[in-house]
């Protein structure tokens, strides 16, 4: 899509850089955003090879998992929760961006939300997808342990345990994917009606015709959609803080040094978030190259972004402080021993402080605008803190479990070939799913995009448009 002259260029009076730059007609939005659809890069199939080729690394893990048992892995005694559990909370944390940009934002009316949420909606469906996959493995025997997870009928004198955080886990989880499955599909059906009008193949033409279920476009659609669209929306708004915060409580309830600690649910919440916007930022900054979206995901959404980064930074740095000020504080010589000795200066140390400098450090450059507005520094930036999130996870329970009460107790934990397939597995696994979401639906919220550039036009976009 070609911009016009850059005298054309609409400028907001409250940004220096618009939401969408050149004042784009309706024809040039269609066109710019079913081009990677209707007319696919050549250099989709190759990304796509490597995913694919990478998700069978994925299907051997688990393979080998369900075949000879989670012996198989590293865990071991005291380390019981490894890269299972580790990777559970990551993924969990990486699906939380899409339900605030979606939900939260459009329900404060922030207009920059418009032409990146579509883009958080599908990675949160498919990092919920992944994370699913781990619980269930690590029964180790899910044919015989899966039924435990589900109430129902009392056939055998026996419920699961509604006390236990992780049967909470489970109606937690489930409930978010629905919710975001359907806010996800909701926003999607005027579009899938515009890829059904514009596309050439019979095929396509039905195929997008099933799902943009009978849509054409007349008031009474839209009514209906901005309803369903708004009541989705109030009801995720409360599950971006309970998800992670019940996550939360797998550790918090516990009575181990490092686990059981209230600070765990908002700081939980709050690095869930800074993880999801740095995955949103990694994923959108080559697409947008790839697809030329510049003129529709500005240099603005994406330094909002990095404002997002910075506060959820600092909130969770302001958690690691108040760990280490309790265990000081509180007086308990195992938790003191933990913090002060095991995570300073025990084997997994180098860990420790990578996951300060990735978490609490680098985000701190945001605090520049040059630094907010540079695309290889929010490129590099955004996966060092989804490593440094990583490490988080890792430290609250592989370096808390490692040692435990008795020092006869102690061992390390060393993850196998197979941990480490199964992981890789789904970063494989998830960047597949998310080439096929590029590659058959629009990637940006057309209707929204055209409507948010009407606005513009008229000057009406109003305060809500701004950071």
């Amino acid at each position: 899509m070609t911009p016009p002259a850059a005298s054309a260029v609409h400028r907001d009076p409250l940004a220096e850089t618009p939401l969408i730059l050149g004042h784009p007609s309706d024809l040039q939005v269609n066109d710019a955003l079913l081009k990677p659809i209707l007319d696919p890069n050549r250099g989709w199939k190759v990304l796509a090879g490597l995913a694919a080729a990478g998700t069978g690394l994925l299907v051997l893990g688990i393979t080998v998992t369900l075949a000879r048992g989670i012996g198989m892995w590293g865990n071991n005694q005291p380390v019981g929760w490894g890269y299972g559990i580790i990777n559970f909370v990551w993924w969990i944390g990486i699906g939380h961006a899409g339900t605030l940009i979606s939900a939260i934002l459009l329900l404060f009316q922030q207009k920059w939300r418009t032409s990146i949420n579509r883009f958080a909606e599908a990675m949160t469906i498919f990092a919920v997808m992944q994370a699913g996959l781990f619980p269930l493995i690590h029964t180790g025997r899910p044919w015989l342990a899966i039924y435990w997870l589900f109430p129902y009928p009392n056939t055998m004198g026996i419920w699961p345990n509604f006390k236990s955080p992780l049967i909470w886990d489970v109606f937690a989880v489930s409930t978010y994917f629905t919710i975001s499955l359907l806010f996800w599909f909701i926003g999607l059906i005027p579009d899938l009606a515009a890829l059904r009008d514009s596309a050439t193949s019979r095929v396509q033409r039905m195929a997008y015709g099933v799902f943009a279920l009978g849509w054409r476009g007349s008031a009474r659609h839209w009514h209906h959609y901005k309803i369903a669209y708004l009541i989705l929306a109030a009801l995720s708004t409360p599950l971006v803080l309970s998800v992670h915060s019940i996550v939360s409580f797998d550790f918090a309830v516990s009575q181990l040094p490092g686990w059981h600690t209230t600070i765990f649910p908002p700081y939980f919440v709050a690095g869930a978030v800074l993880s999801g916007f740095a995955m949103v930022l990694t994923l959108m900054i080559p697409t947008r190259k790839a697809f030329r979206f510049e003129n529709l995901v500005t240099e603005r959404h994406l330094e909002n972004m990095a404002k997002v980064m910075l506060v959820t930074s600092m909130i969770v740095s302001y958690g690691y402080l108040l760990e280490n000020f309790m265990a000081w504080y509180g007086g308990s010589a195992y938790e003191a021993h933990l913090f002060f000795k095991t995570r300073l200066t025990g084997p997994y140390a180098p860990i420790y402080f990578m996951m300060i400098a990735f978490n609490v450090l680098v985000p701190q450059t945001f605090w520049w605008k040059r630094a907010r507005t540079s695309l290889t520094w929010l490129f590099i930036a955004s996966i060092l803190v989804n490593v440094g999130m990583w490490a988080e996870r890792f430290v609250i329970i592989v370096v808390s479990l490692h040692r435990d009460f008795l020092p006869s107790s102690w061992g390390m934990f060393f993850p196998t070939w197979v941990d480490w397939s199964i992981y890789i597995g789904t970063i494989s696994f998830f960047s597949l799913l998310f080439l096929l979401f590029l590659r058959f639906v629009p990637s940006v919220a057309i209707s929204e995009v055209k409507e948010l550039n009407h606005e513009m036009r008229h000057g009406q976009a109003g305060t809500g448009g701004h950071a």
